[in-house]
This record gives structure tokens, C-alpha cells and sequence, in this order.
């Protein structure tokens, strides 16, 4: 079975086939660049990380473009209110250029951490004010849009399949409008696709309607077919971007163009906590960065930045994931269990005998090789897929612990923990660096009386101190683990 993807646009799983043979255009909305990431964005950009992954693992050539939004996304997510930039910029006493350029390195350093993939291309909305400009002069040229005391307008009414995405009609949302609709629409549903600047509005251009900045929508359009084409295959972002902010690209796009937009849309669903919507307007999130370090009161400890993207692939990227210090702790736990399999196996690898693959280990990996294509090949089913890591973490410790492995046996299990783990799900890295102070003969020395020194507490049922430098090695990054045949320490 070929990769199937659910195309939100036909609402059912259709087997993905590119324009072009051998090469995909994605383009995935970027973030707003006005705070730090939280788990939210989190789970969008990893779960399109792992579709761009996949995808080149596949065989696929893929131009992966991802915008930065540093212009126009009003504060109520349509046409009326603040510019998120401007509003915050005010708060924190900067230029918004200046703001955004602190978020947009704040977000690159986050999805960094997280292992994603940097886009073939991250155009900024600003960046490309003229593409907007023609754009709109496209759609007012073709009666698509109308302009109004310097904002332009696109008239809902000339496009007959205005809903088809979110399968809404425009009678519907003239009754669900929330807010009372600008006296300078034709109809309620018409959208903004260039704004009036104010005189003391900061960011604003010159356009043939006057000082304007571009509306939010506009700006994906304009820059998703600047280097993809006027046709793409795949454009992604959150369910909470269907509608109105994908429906009005498409809107306006096919309009300017006369061709189909996007072939498959693909939208990834929320991160909640407590049932509510994980956000920044709910003051409900929890930033990456705050995960990071455990500085959060719904967090007991620091996380790794890689457990936090085991979390997100445990679940569908289409389902709603429900967050936990729980579910993060449990995640942390498995990708802990991962992570020193591997370095195990790298580790006995370099002293194992030489000899060939051993014939039932090389059918094990060929069976866990086609579990996890046909998991990613049903949209994406990531957890599904790490199930079959784990399984190969499991057949990995039971050759580990046999001395008659072969070199060469280790060397193909390493060889696909790279290729499904690192290459496609990003959780495993091609090489780990040597952890601080684990070579310090000092610090290796000094970890060895305490734990001698714990021990000593636990023989003579002094448990209060054997748990006191437990807790202390732990706030120093030094994790003990019992076994059988005594304690081991590792750093986190």
C-alpha cells in the first residue's frame, strides 16, 4: 500500500500521488511571531516534520516552505481588532520588527531542540508586500474585490464554492457571525485582503488604495505560490485554521489563478489541557522553553526536549492531545528506554565479534521494516510506529546480552533505529555526544562515595539520608538506577 493521507478538502484518506513524479511542494503555516512556542505549536510543527521526513525517506525530493507571519494576523483572527505584533510590541516597549525578530530566533531555537527539520524556505509576510499588492490588484482587476475608503475587500459572493473546506455555507455564517460586521462590506462574510493603516499604525506600506498592510490571509497565498506554484500539493496547519483563514486562501487564490490551490490539506488537531484548547489567549499554555527546564507549576521536573516530541508522536496527529505532566513523565520514560538501547548497542558494537547477520534477526528487522512503512503509510500512524521501535528495542537487549552476537548483526539493528527512529520519527540521534562530565574521573569518583555513602544509609535502615543524596545527586543532573548487582548513575 502506497502512503494514504486524509484530505480534509474530500474529508476521506486518499492515496498521495504528487503533480510532478518524484517531487512534493508542502507549505505549512507558520508561527505568528509575537511570544515563545508552546506545546500547542509543538504539536504542529513536529507532526509535519515527521509527513516532511517521511516523505524524503520515501524517495521524494520535497520543497518545504514555512512561513513567518511578522505582519497582519488581527487579535480576533479575522478582519477586526490589533495586530498580535503591534499589541505586543506596545507591551513590551519595542519596535514590533524588533519583537519579531526576537520570537522568530526564540521559535527556531525551540523547533531545533525538538529535531525538526529547518523549511527549504521560511518567507516572512513582510518580506513580500508586493506579491500582496499584485495579488489583490489580480483579484479587484478580475471583480473579485472591492475597494472601500483604502481597505479592499474580497467579495464572498463572487465565489461559488466559498465553504467547500470547511463545508460551511454563507448563509450559515452570517448567523454565527460574533461580531458586528464593518458598515464597508457588501456582505457580512466579506474579508479584508488589504487594511487602512492609521496614521500611527507602525507597519504599513504604499499600495495603489493608500498606506495599508496586507490581511492575514492574503499573505499565506501570495507567498505559498511565489515557491510552489500556483498548484501545490500539500498546504497544512491546525483544525483551527480550516476555517476562515484556509477557506479564504483558497478563496482567493483560485480566484486569481483559475486553477486549484492545494490538492490535499492536511490539518493537524489541538493540544488541550483540562479539555480546553491549549493557548496563549486562555493563559493555558506551557511554552517549550518552560518545559525544558521544568519551570512551570504543571510540571514536576525538566524534560527532555526529544521526550517532548515522543509525546507527540505517541498520539495521531489528528486527534486532540490531552496534556499531562503524567503523560510527559511517561513519554520521558520511553524515550529514556530508547535512548540508552541504542548507545548500549553502539557500545557493545565496537567490541562484538566479527561474523555475518544472523538469518532470523535480518527477518525480524525486514518484519518490523514493513509494520512501520504500512503505520506510516495510513496517515501517518505514528503510534503505531513506535511501537514498532519498541520492539526493536526489545529484540536489541536480548542480542545485547548474548556474547555471541555479531558485529555485523548490531551493526543492521543500529542501521534501522537510524533510519526509522533518527531519519523518519526524530527521535534517535546518529550520534550522541559524549554527556558533561561523564569521562570525569573526579566527578565519576564523587558520584561513587555518595553512592557508597547511600548505600551504607540503606543497610542501616536510615532511609531518610539514602533518599537526601538521591534527591541531591538528582538536583545535580545525576540520576541513580538499582539493579541486582548495585547502582548505576547516568546523567539526565
Amino acid at each position: 500500500m502506497g502512503l494514504h493521507l486524509h484530505n480534509s478538502l474530500s474529508r476521506r484518506k486518499e492515496e498521495f500521488k504528487p503533480l510532478e513524479e518524484g517531487r512534493v511542494g508542502i507549505y505549512v503555516c507558520g508561527p505568528t511571531v509575537y511570544g515563545h512556542c508552546h506545546l500547542g505549536h509543538a504539536k504542529s510543527y513536529v507532526s509535519f516534520d515527521v509527513l516532511v521526513r517521511y516523505l524524503r525517506y520515501l524517495g521524494y525530493t520535497v520543497s518545504y516552505v514555512q512561513n513567518i507571519t511578522d505582519v497582519g494576523h488581527l487579535t480576533d483572527d479575522a478582519d477586526e481588532g490589533e495586530d498580535k505584533i503591534a499589541k505586543a510590541a506596545v507591551k513590551a516597549h519595542k519596535h514590533p520588527m524588533a519583537l519579531a525578530e526576537i520570537y522568530t530566533r526564540s521559535f527556531f531555537e525551540d523547533m531545533d531542540q525538538l529535531n525538526c527539520v529547518r523549511p527549504d524556505i521560511s518567507p516572512r509576510a513582510s518580506g513580500h508586500i508586493i506579491e500582496q499588492i499584485e495579488l489583490v490588484k489580480t483579484l479587484v482587476e478580475k471583480g473579485y474585490a472591492y475597494e472601500v475608503n483604502g481597505s479592499v475587500y474580497y467579495d464572498v459572493a463572487k465565489f461559488a464554492e466559498y465553504g467547500k473546506l470547511s463545508g460551511r455555507n454563507v448563509e450559515e455564517m452570517v448567523a454565527g457571525a460574533r461580531i458586528e460586521p464593518s458598515p464597508d462590506k457588501r456582505n457580512p462574510v466579506d474579508f479584508a485582503i488589504w487594511k487602512k493603516a492609521e496614521p500611527n499604525h507602525i507597519m504599513q506600506w504604499p499600495s495603489p488604495w493608500g498606506m495599508g498592510y496586507p490581511g492575514w490571509h492574503l499573505e499565506c497565498s501570495a507567498m505559498a505560490t511565489k515557491y510552489l506554484g500556483q498548484t501545490i500539493d500539500i498546504h497544512g496547519g491546525g483544525l483551527e485554521n480550516q476555517f476562515p483563514h484556509h477557506e479564504c486562501e483558497i478563496a482567493q487564490s483560485e480566484a486569481a489563478n483559475g486553477v486549484p490551490f492545494v490538492r490535499f490539506w492536511i490539518h493537524h488537531n489541538m493540544v488541550t489541557v483540562d479539555g480546553q484548547k491549549m493557548g496563549k489567549s486562555l493563559n493555558n499554555f506551557i511554552t517549550l522553553k518552560q518545559a525544558f527546564v521544568g519551570a512551570h507549576e504543571r510540571l514536576t521536573r525538566r524534560y527532555e526536549p526529544l521526550a517532548v516530541r515522543q509525546l507527540i508522536l505517541n498520539s495521531h496527529y489528528r486527534s486532540p492531545l490531552d496534556f499531562s505532566d503524567a503523560a510527559l513523565f511517561a513519554a520521558n520514560s520511553g524515550y529514556q528506554r530508547i535512548t540508552e538501547t541504542v548507545k548500549a548497542l553502539r557500545k557493545h558494537l565496537k567490541t562484538a565479534p566479527e561474523g555475518a547477520v544472523d538469518s532470523s534477526v535480518a527477518e525480524q528487522l525486514a518484519t518490523f521494516k514493513t509494520r512501520f512503512e504500512e503505520a506510516m503509510n495510513d496517515d501517518l500512524n505514528t503510534s503505531v510506529a513506535l511501537s514498532v521501535l519498541f520492539d526493536l528495542v526489545r529484540v536489541s537487549n536480548t542480542l545485547i546480552g548474548e556474547a555471541s552476537t555479531t558485529r555485523e548483526t548490531l551493526a543492521a539493528v543500529d542501521e534501522q533505529f537510524t533510519r526509522l527512529g533518527g531519519d523518519v520519527l526524530g527521535i534517535v540521534q546518529t550520534e550522541y555526544a559524549e554527556e558533561a562530565g561523564a569521562n570525569d574521573e573526579a566527578v565519576g569518583a564523587l558520584v561513587g562515595l555518595l553512592i557508597e555513602q547511600r548505600a551504607n544509609a540503606r543497610k542501616a535502615k536510615d532511609f531518610a539520608t539514602a533518599d537526601a543524596v538521591r534527591d541531591k545527586l538528582d538536583a545535580a543532573g545525576i540520576v541513580l538506577e538499582d539493579k541486582p548487582d548495585g547502582t548505576d548513575w547516568r546523567w539526565k
